[in-house]
C-alpha cells in the first residue's frame, strides 16, 4: 500500500484519467474528517468500500434459494 500525505487543495493522480483532490479537512487526529473530490472517466466505478461490501453481501443473499422468487411463487400456487 502506498501511503501519501496531502494538504487541502492538493491532489493525487492515478494513471492518466483519475484525480483525487483533498477538498476539506475538519478536526484533528483520529477524529479528523477528510473530504475527497474524485474526477474519473464516465463508466469508472467509484464506491465507498463499505458500500461495495454491502452490495456484495446483498448479491450473495440473492443467490440463496430461500430468496428464489419463482420457487416462492410456485409454492404459493401449490405447484
Amino acid at each position: 500500500m502506498l501511503v501519501l500525505t496531502r494538504k487541502q487543495g492538493q491532489a493525487i493522480r492515478i494513471g492518466d484519467d483519475v484525480v483525487i483532490t483533498v477538498t476539506q479537512i475538519r478536526g484533528k487526529g483520529s477524529k479528523a474528517l477528510v473530504k475527497l473530490g474524485i474526477i474519473a472517466p464516465p463508466g469508472t466505478k467509484v464506491l465507498r468500500e463499505e458500500i461495495m461490501h454491502e452490495v456484495a453481501r446483498e448479491m450473495d443473499l440473492a443467490k440463496d434459494p430461500a430468496f428464489d422468487i419463482t420457487a416462492i411463487q410456485d409454492k404459493a400456487k401449490g405447484e
